[in-house]
């Protein structure tokens, strides 16, 4: 049987039953995802904001001089709103940890220190070794096509080292996304941070020692900063992850909005598309990255943010499909630097990157000539319906002065 007859989508966003993260499709046709995002219109918010009280309420240091909580943070997607609803709404005195990406942008440099300014918080910072980080991503984009295993990997385990290395329980993460893109679970089912989900989904079900084989030249030392603590650390730590969108009404766009006009959050264009919010402090996400994952999906970043925009209400589904159209083969910047940065030239990368594109999504057709045959050539596009820009994102803060160029580390602006 062909198996591209089994791809079925749903009736209301752009997903389909192939999302690598599961979903499935009820008698109406209607997603998971589509279907637990209803609940942020029923749920009573005001009392789940209480109950949020509540459980961090214990974690209060009965010392004003110690830290009560961790909050992993960057310079871009919604580091700024959990911050602000950790300090300002629910007065905890948290410490910032993050994450070196070593790809960051000029307005990911300036958010950061902005953040850590104006919300006056102490912050540390995890800089692995740079040639450790150039091998393991060399080693995973050749093995499982991800150039980001490393941030994923590195911005999920540093904030746990952090809370067993100085005995701070609680971990005040921000969305989770297998329940805002899929519906993987309830928001009443308050899940929490768990090793299994992080290897299974963050990491493609790759932990740091899975890495290191006889075949590649990966060593102890290149990896141990990326290993979860042991159960037993953690439990005699009593470490505790929790996810704010359980018990606020998550919408990032808003949310946004609202932290440019508090705080001067800076935004960022992209070519591959429309939202200028998410991942603006790296160099990488929204180019080489997102393109990978079209090759090995069949769909891109730009139908992630399109769904979300349908479930607000802010677009409908013809205007999505459109949008999608419209950024899904945008120009992908950044391969010469990317190839020069690795130890590689532009040739070799680009053909790594093409033993990635799944044949269910790609066919081709002469010698490096691809033809794409993915998700959005499965959808209808003569019920798509032209959206301008500026009708989604209304609130936007440019800056013009990002290069193409990677800042390995920013001290901060004054």
């Amino acid at each position: 049987m062909n198996c591209e007859n089994k791809i079925n989508f749903c009736n209301r966003c752009l997903y389909s039953t192939y999302h690598p993260l599961g979903l499935i499709l009820d008698d109406e046709g209607i997603c998971s995802g589509c279907r637990i995002h209803e609940e942020k219109d029923k749920l009573d918010w005001t009392d789940r904001f209480e109950k949020l009280k509540k459980i961090i309420k214990q974690y209060r240091s009965k010392n004003s001089n110690n830290y009560d909580c961790i909050v992993p943070v960057s310079g871009g997607s919604d580091s700024y709103f959990i911050v602000d609803v950790v300090k300002n709404r629910l007065g905890m005195n948290p410490l910032l940890v993050s994450y070196n990406k070593y790809w960051n942008t000029e307005t990911g440099i300036w958010n950061l220190a902005n953040l850590r300014t104006i919300f006056d918080c102490d912050i540390l910072f995890q800089n692995v070794n740079p040639k450790s980080v150039k091998k393991i991503v060399g080693n995973t984009l050749s093995e499982f096509g991800s150039i980001y295993w490393h941030c994923i990997a590195g911005q999920t385990v540093f904030p746990v080292q952090t809370s067993v290395l100085n005995k701070i329980p609680l971990i005040i993460w921000g969305a989770h996304q297998g329940i805002e893109q899929v519906g993987m679970f309830s928001h009443e089912s308050e899940v929490e941070m768990t090793r299994r989900y992080r290897k299974d989904h963050d990491l493609m079900g790759k932990e740091a020692d899975d890495l290191v084989t006889i075949f590649n030249n990966l060593r102890e030392e290149d990896i141990f900063q990326y290993r979860y603590p042991s159960d037993f650390d953690l439990n005699n730590v009593g470490v505790r992850g929790i996810y704010l969108s359980n018990f606020i009404r998550w919408d990032p766009i808003s949310q946004h909005e609202e932290m440019i006009k508090k705080y001067k959050f800076r935004t960022k264009k992209f070519d591959r598309t429309f939202d200028c919010y998410d991942y603006v402090d790296c160099h990488n996400y929204m180019e080489i990255h997102d393109i990978l994952k079209l090759f090995k999906h069949g769909y891109s970043k730009v139908t992630d943010h399109v769904c979300r925009e349908i479930r607000h209400g802010r677009i409908n589904r013809a205007q999505g499909i459109y949008l999608v159209n419209h950024y899904e083969q945008g120009e992908v910047k950044g391969l010469n630097q990317f190839a020069s940065w690795i130890g590689t030239n532009s040739n070799s990368l680009k053909w790594i990157m093409n033993t990635h594109r799944n044949k269910l999504y790609w066919k081709e057709k002469d010698f490096r000539e691809w033809s794409f045959k993915g998700m959005s050539k499965k959808l209808n596009e003569n019920n798509s319906e032209k959206i301008v820009f500026d009708n989604i994102e209304s609130l936007q803060n440019f800056h013009d002065f990002d290069k193409n160029n990677y800042i390995i580390f920013g001290k901060g602006y004054p």
